[in-house]
């Protein structure tokens, strides 16, 4: 599964493929992929500490601003292994003998609040959070049956490989797309809930992905400060906008890609489903991912 966010629980509980078995105490949750450190996407793993074992792969920030800032290690220890691997720009295989490879292309330098230099409570600011609340639409799970085989973490033959996955990367790669590609089918997806920038290598990225699932937080650059609950704007707070001049729609309409929004903030008009701005994406061949939607590749 890709982020863990607070309601992992009810994602895996919606979900039949999800759902525990075939044998007693077994699942078909593989693991976890991070594409940042940020809490909304990160809670949800103390969710899964009745799990034998846990699986992580993130960039070497968001690894070390877990267990060092957050003390993730120390709090879930007591309950179940948490085993690290690495993730950069060299493909590694998802999990031990899987078809499907993923790489990172950092798009932000962004940590989050807790991991900044000297991190203090911000007073008077009116932003406990980035945003409002958001509904994560079209997440990614590993289906396939692969919960006894995942990569040992900083130890033993992984650690080689995490090396190698974690080849400088120029960006501190604090937040990052995901490009997952099926070997056996030749199928490449492109995940990014989270875009604050449109590097070179995204664009490169996009060139070869036959979906795109794309941060959708905010319709237009004003929508934080118009809706009252920011003084920044939506580029300000890590996020392109979809509509506007530098706006991520006219950048997706040329793409042969399937291309579907995701990471919908609660102010954006794209939740209400009779939003007139659906239109106006459907024009450019575009959409907003739906609740369960399933995409083969």
């Amino acid at each position: 599964m890709i982020n863990a966010t607070p309601d992992i629980a009810d994602q895996i509980e919606s979900t039949p493929a999800l759902h525990p078995g075939p044998a007693a105490r077994r699942t078909p949750v593989a693991g976890l992929v991070l594409t940042d450190a940020e809490l909304d996407h990160t809670l949800g793993i103390a969710r899964l500490r009745e799990a034998d074992r846990i699986e992580v792969l993130a960039t070497g920030p968001v690894r070390a601003a877990l267990r060092d800032r957050a003390h993730l290690d120390d709090i879930l220890t007591p309950y179940a292994s948490l085993e690290w691997r690495g993730l950069g720009l060299v493909p590694v295989p998802l999990s031990h003998g899987s078809d499907i490879e993923i790489s990172v292309i950092p798009v932000s330098a962004k940590r989050p609040r807790y991991a900044a230099p000297h991190a203090s409570r911000p007073s008077g600011s009116g932003e406990g959070a980035d945003c409002g609340e958001r509904r994560d639409f079209g997440r990614e799970a590993d289906h396939g049956r692969e919960a006894d085989h995942g990569g040992q973490a900083d130890h033993g033959g992984q650690a080689d490989q995490d090396r190698q996955a974690e080849k400088p990367i120029g960006v501190e790669p604090w937040v990052v797309a995901l490009r997952l590609h099926d070997r056996r089918t030749g199928g490449t997806a492109l995940y990014a809930p989270a875009l604050a920038a449109w590097p070179d290598a995204f664009q490169e990225a996009l060139a070869d992905a036959d979906c795109v699932l794309l941060d959708g937080t905010f319709w237009d650059d004003d929508e934080p400060r118009r809706s009252g609950f920011s003084t920044r704007t939506a580029t300000e707070m890590g996020h392109l906008p979809i509509d506007g001049p530098d706006g991520t729609a006219g950048r997706l309409a040329p793409l042969a890609a399937r291309c579907l929004y995701t990471h919908l903030n609660n102010t954006n008009p794209l939740v209400d489903p009779a939003a007139p701005q659906h239109k106006q994406l459907a024009d450019l061949g575009l959409a907003v991912a739906a609740e369960g939607m399933e995409i083969a590749l």
